[in-house]
């Protein structure tokens, strides 16, 4: 019985100056990576002013680009077949109307 107290009690011991090692160890590497967010947050610059807005010539050049495209791929639809003539003009009207 008492050898079996003993494995016990050293058991526990190595366990306590395992968790107080692991412990220390992980309070230490917070510290570490604190130090460096605070580093890397005052290196960051200050934040900027947004971007201007895209000129509308440009928007609406993109816009106008954009519905063309669209046609293009109803027009190929219709004349593969997979539209009729009221689909593709119903669709037609949908996106000249965006």
């Amino acid at each position: 019985m008492p050898g079996l107290l003993r494995g016990v009690a050293r058991t526990a011991v190595i366990a306590g100056t395992a968790t107080s090692v692991s412990n220390r160890v992980s309070r230490r590497q917070a510290g570490r990576w604190a130090q460096q967010d605070a580093v890397r947050a005052q290196a960051r610059p200050a934040p900027t002013t947004p971007p201007s807005p895209v000129p509308t010539s440009l928007a609406q050049e993109d816009e106008m680009s954009n519905k063309i495209a669209q046609l293009k791929v109803l027009g190929d639809l219709k004349s593969q077949g997979v539209l009729s003539d009221s689909e593709f003009e119903a669709q037609k009207a949908r996106v000249l109307a965006l």
